[in-house]
């Protein structure tokens, strides 16, 4: 039997836009430490320049669903092309404020430009997987391929990114990940025969959706065209926020973890360790078929992931707590990737980038509330407080994955009436014409 992630990369044009998307988000783990190193350099700060990469940071999480809605609209290079050219400028004007020593506020300012203009290369790669591969044993394996390379991404990307400030500057290390979004996304861009066809269809969407012809009707067609109006993608980005906080107090937590057992070059390996086990269990899950319904796998990998993140706050050395990272980061990837299926799943017609992008929002809140969590506790009490705020999240987590188990069964068995046959048409014949056979 032929690997099943073979059998996905061998669709006409898949291998094209996964490796362009791949460069095009590299950039996603080296920003924000690259923004610290470049603003430290510059102001002697790391207050400051942990406050314009948390500037960045949130600008980016606010932008990405308006972003993501007119891609839909649009299509993805009208709109990733433009958002390019603003990040591009708002980049070098970071870079040459930091160079000329300028007002902190032009820093701010700099970062917050660069930050709402972020491509959302990511949401737009995993949108073009549902339309060529759409049923859902395939997309299943084309989510967990996207969430084995965003771990690549994340053990690759803080190393680079530190290798360049260390071996050259850091204005070289930030504009680096210029050079990679820029040929990422134009590589990206150009490559037309994947992309989803816009969704501005608002006639053939009202006959598939509205109800009766009053203003109520026309209201809730209204949100029934957003992604986050749907109540299960409002479960799953509440889930996706307590996720984030996961991730943001890991990274904190395991550096102090790491100086306080006397150790700081271990804080790397410690995390890297985290992320090649979700790697290895993202491979394993994409790979294998599953007769639980999506809502399940989703609620029970958060469960698992409460139960891993537990001995992260109680042991006391090097080698336990590789061990205990191990044990964690197997739950991470089946939780994303379950988590990306139910979006894609309830997103309505016209709004899956939408959808994806407020997902991405929803983790980097969580990140920066993690983050900042627990660097406050830490400060106050060591390490293994800052553990506490990662089990505090992942607990969030389950709970909110279980609360709104009924909520999210609807995604097992979608309801057509959503997707205009129309829009089911077009998708099979894109897909038909996209398919190598």
């Amino acid at each position: 039997m032929r690997n099943p992630y073979s059998q996905l990369l061998a669709i006409k044009g898949t291998r094209g836009f996964v490796s362009a998307g791949f460069v095009g988000r590299l950039p996603m783990s080296m920003m924000g430490l690259g923004t610290v190193l470049l603003v430290q350099s510059s102001t002697g700060s790391y207050g400051v320049a942990g406050a314009v990469a948390a500037c960045l940071a949130i600008a980016s999480s606010a932008a990405a669903p308006l972003v993501g809605r007119w891609i839909d609209r649009l299509g993805q290079a009208r709109v990733l092309l433009p958002s390019l050219a603003v990040h591009t400028v708002g980049l070098l004007t970071l870079l040459a404020a930091a160079h000329w020593r300028t007002p902190r506020w032009s820093l701010f300012a700099a970062a917050t430009i660069t930050g709402i203009a972020i491509p959302p290369v990511s949401s737009c790669v995993r949108a073009r997987w549902a339309l060529v591969a759409p049923d859902t044993a395939r997309l299943q394996v084309a989510y967990a391929l996207e969430s084995v390379l965003d771990e690549v991404i994340f053990i690759v990307g803080p190393v680079l990114v530190t290798l360049l400030a260390t071996a050259a500057s850091p204005a070289v290390a930030v504009a680096s990940t210029l050079a990679f979004v820029a040929t990422g996304v134009l590589t990206f861009a150009a490559q037309r025969g994947t992309e989803p066809a816009p969704s501005a269809r608002p006639a053939a969407d009202r006959v598939a959706t509205a109800g009766p012809a009053d203003d109520s009707g026309n209201r809730a067609d209204r949100r029934r065209r957003s992604a986050i109006g749907v109540p299960g993608v409002r479960v799953v980005v509440t889930a996706f926020v307590a996720l984030g906080a996961v991730f943001g107090a890991l990274g904190v937590s395991m550096v102090a973890f790491a100086g306080e057992q006397g150790a700081r070059g271990a804080a790397g390996p410690l995390l890297a360790v985290l992320a090649g086990a979700s790697m290895c269990a993202g491979v394993v899950y994409g790979a294998r078929g599953w007769r639980a319904p999506l809502h399940r796998r989703f609620a029970v990998a958060l469960g698992l992931l409460a139960v891993g993140v537990v001995p992260l706050a109680i042991v006391d050395s090097v080698p336990l707590m590789a061990a205990a990272a191990v044990l964690a980061g197997l739950a991470v990837s089946p939780s994303l990737i379950s988590g990306y299926g139910l979006v894609e799943r309830l997103s309505p017609s016209g709004a899956l980038t939408e959808g994806l992008t407020w997902v991405s929002t929803a983790v980097g809140l969580g990140i920066a509330i993690g983050s900042s969590a627990s660097g406050q506790l830490v400060d106050l009490r060591g390490a293994g407080w800052g553990f506490a705020v990662c089990l505090a999240g992942a607990a969030a987590a389950a709970v909110v994955g279980l609360s709104g188990h009924r909520v999210l069964r609807s995604a097992a068995d979608p309801n057509p009436v959503l997707v205009p046959t129309a829009a089911l048409e077009a998708r099979a014949g894109r897909v038909g014409t996209a398919s190598g056979g």
